[in-house]
């Protein structure tokens, strides 16, 4: 296997790591709101994150940026808190398909921002994994290729979802929003609430 291929699989496995589901948690969140029949703005909202997550994550890997990870580690579920409560404003467009919808050039920048501090979650990572590697061009693209098709396999996967219970199923689609951004915010808050700095900040302990 090249190194190319090996960061890849690195880069897969940590964005679908059960074990680390804060960034499942976020792309679920942003993609709450959509279905299939919604799949051309899904892959430019998803394009948003990854431009947004790529610029940290190679500005801090090469050292370029350097932020404190426990704030990261803290931020990372506000992400995630916020927009899956925007969730709960989202008001589905009237009229035929292609339907307009007006916030949709907010949720691209949304996803540009916060992609910028997931991007400093990754490169975390992705140090701890290059130790003393002499070049990281390689590792840098090989890791985020894997991040991007682990995130187009979860959208797929939480839009098929979406698709069966409200078309297949006749679920109320704004039913399964709230119900989904319900407890995605619920896991954020418990991320949040456990997170060692926001104990030490509010001097609260582990719940």
């Amino acid at each position: 296997m090249s190194e190319f291929q090996a960061y890849l699989q690195l880069g897969f496995e940590h964005i679908t790591d059960s074990n680390g589901y804060d960034h499942i948690l976020f792309i679920m969140a942003l993609c709450t709101i959509y279905t299939l029949i919604d799949w051309k703005k899904v892959i430019v909202l998803v394009t948003a994150f990854t431009i947004g997550h790529s610029i940290t994550l190679a500005l801090a890997t090469l050292g370029l940026v350097t932020i404190d990870p426990a704030w990261i580690e803290l931020l990372i579920p506000i992400t995630i808190v916020i927009t899956g409560c925007l969730n709960f404003f989202y008001k589905i467009p009237k009229g035929s398909y292609p339907k307009k919808d007006d916030t949709t050039m907010f949720r691209y920048g949304l996803a540009l921002f916060f992609g910028l501090i997931h991007g400093l979650g990754f490169s975390n990572y992705l140090r701890a994994l290059l130790g003393k590697e002499a070049g990281i061009f390689n590792p840098l693209l090989g890791f985020n290729v894997g991040l991007e098709l682990g995130q187009l396999i979860i959208v797929f996967v939480i839009l098929s979802i979406a698709f069966f219970l409200i078309e297949i199923l006749r679920v109320q689609r704004l039913s399964w929003i709230h119900v989904l951004s319900g407890i995605i915010v619920g896991m954020a808050f418990s991320l949040i609430l456990n997170n060692e700095l926001f104990q030490n900040l509010t001097g609260g302990s582990a719940v």
